[in-house]
């Protein structure tokens, strides 16, 4: 597959010239005296292209120009362009991709999934929410809404919180093996900004950062803003293999996630952690250590537990709560402790004081250790449900699982495939690092939807790659 085409999956790919040109569409409304009337009515240009997929001439899985394209081509807005799509999204012809594009769908995914015109089903994000969750929250965080503490919270904290925060972080993310020392924890808005922070205190402007060569999608968007340039490190099924660190040429740091990768799904054994800890004493690198998903999964201890002097662990309570609810921490060793505040007050990656507070509470209180359980009971069953259907590398405690794609599916085709049926997936390219081939695989997020529409998901996208391709009209 070319690079350009795996590019286009990639997470900061932004509004560009791709996709099939309109020119040839509405030739009936050419004439300055009707265009202008039209124009200013964004729906007739939405019944328009409407009757083009309704007559083939636009297809399912088909991709359509980009918002700034389609209003170049027309002479219109942007704004209204941007109109059409959504109004294209609304009635359920079209569906956007965050990052990749609009793309015609079939209208009527079938009686079993949700109604294109109500929400795709979701299986992209991975962010689980299980019930009863808000009322645990609820209970944790309620009494931070008296005035007296609501006005402690909204106070500004440093990167280093409250000894009460500190406190909780500590023994909520202790692993098997391993409990960070209270002092060193540095507090960041999200798992995110955690991973920012780390990766700017380590590697400076043109710098080199090793990563599993296909790793989480916002690394690659953190290194491009911050000028560090990604080095691809071999991986199987254990995880990165030390000797592509050992080999890799000139590096500054390496990142790496050893419990549950994403989007793989493998965990690192004991022995592999070992010998990839005396490689990073080798070639004396430090190592960010992410390990936002080992909260589902009993051990193995994590990677600072062989390399204490140089791996900083990242982590975050995105997972284990909700995105709108979450703190991220950097516990990085003595000799990076001052270069991690620094990367943290820099970049405006502190913890609100509101957020710190909350997210204390709900740790000591034991609510985030009862939702974390829930959700490994929750996680554990929704990779029951795959297993039944699909035949995909999985580890069974994952919230994700990786599925290599049968011939002659090409990732690509499949996603516009699925995107067809009302079901979102991602494809392989947008976790390849560099300009090697993506493998014909998707990742499938499963936290999303409800366990019985997950189930339905499923059994349509096992019939879709029992097909070929040109099956179901796509090509």
């Amino acid at each position: 597959m070319p690079v350009h085409q795996q590019q286009r999956y990639g997470p900061d790919v932004v509004d560009g010239d791709h996709g099939p040109s309109l020119r040839g569409t509405f030739t009936a409304f050419k004439t300055d005296n009707v265009l202008g009337a039209i124009v200013d009515d964004y729906r007739t240009l939405a019944d328009a292209l409407a009757a083009d997929v309704d007559a083939g001439r636009l297809r399912p899985g088909e991709r359509l120009p980009t918002q700034r394209r389609f209003a170049r081509d027309r002479g219109i807005a942007v704004s209204t362009a941007s109109r059409v799509y959504a109004e294209l999204v609304r009635r359920g012809i079209a569906v956007g991709e965050v990052g990749r594009g609009t793309f015609v769908r079939a209208r009527d995914p079938g009686p079993d999934l949700p109604d294109p015109a109500d929400g795709r089903v979701d299986l992209e994000l991975n962010f689980p929410v299980v019930d009863g969750q808000a009322e645990i929250l609820a209970r944790a965080v309620g009494p931070l809404l008296r005035a007296d503490a609501l006005a402690a919270a909204l106070a500004p904290v440093g990167v280093m919180g409250t000894p009460a925060a500190r406190a909780a972080a500590a023994a909520t993310f202790a692993r098997p093996g391993w409990a960070p020392d209270p002092d060193a924890i540095r507090f960041a808005g999200n798992g995110r900004q955690a991973v920012a922070a780390a990766v700017a205190a380590l590697v400076g402007v043109g710098g080199r950062l090793g990563v599993e060569l296909l790793t989480y999608p916002v690394v690659r968007g953190i290194a491009a803003r911050l000028g560090v340039r990604l080095v691809p490190l071999p991986v199987d099924d254990h995880g990165l293999v030390p000797d592509g660190v050992r080999d890799a040429g000139p590096l500054d740091a390496v990142y790496v996630q050893p419990t549950l990768h994403n989007p793989l799904g493998v965990t690192m054994p004991p022995r592999r952690r070992a010998e990839l800890a005396a490689v990073l004493r080798e070639r004396d690198l430090p190592c960010v250590e992410d390990t936002v998903y080992a909260f589902l999964r009993d051990g193995p201890p994590p990677l600072v537990t062989w390399a204490p002097e140089r791996t900083l662990v990242v982590d975050g309570l995105s997972k284990r709560l909700a995105p709108g609810l979450s703190v991220g921490i950097v516990v990085p060793p003595p000799a990076w402790a001052e270069r991690v505040s620094a990367a943290l007050r820099s970049g405006g990656w502190t913890a609100t004081g509101f957020a710190l507070d909350a997210t204390a509470r709900a740790m000591a209180s034991g609510a985030v250790a009862e939702i974390e359980a829930a959700k490994r009971v929750d996680a554990a069953a929704r990779q029951a449900l795959v297993r039944e259907r699909i035949a995909v590398r999985a580890d069974p405690a994952a919230y994700h699982c990786w599925w290599e794609l049968p011939a002659p599916w090409r990732a690509e085709t499949f996603v516009a495939a699925a995107a067809r049926l009302g079901i979102a997936v991602t494809p392989a390219a947008a976790f390849a690092v560099g300009p090697a081939h993506a493998p014909d695989a998707v990742r499938l997020a499963l936290a999303a939807p409800p366990l019985p529409v997950l189930a339905r998901a499923l059994d349509r996208l096992a019939a879709l790659a029992r097909g070929a391709p040109g099956d179901d009209g796509i090509e």
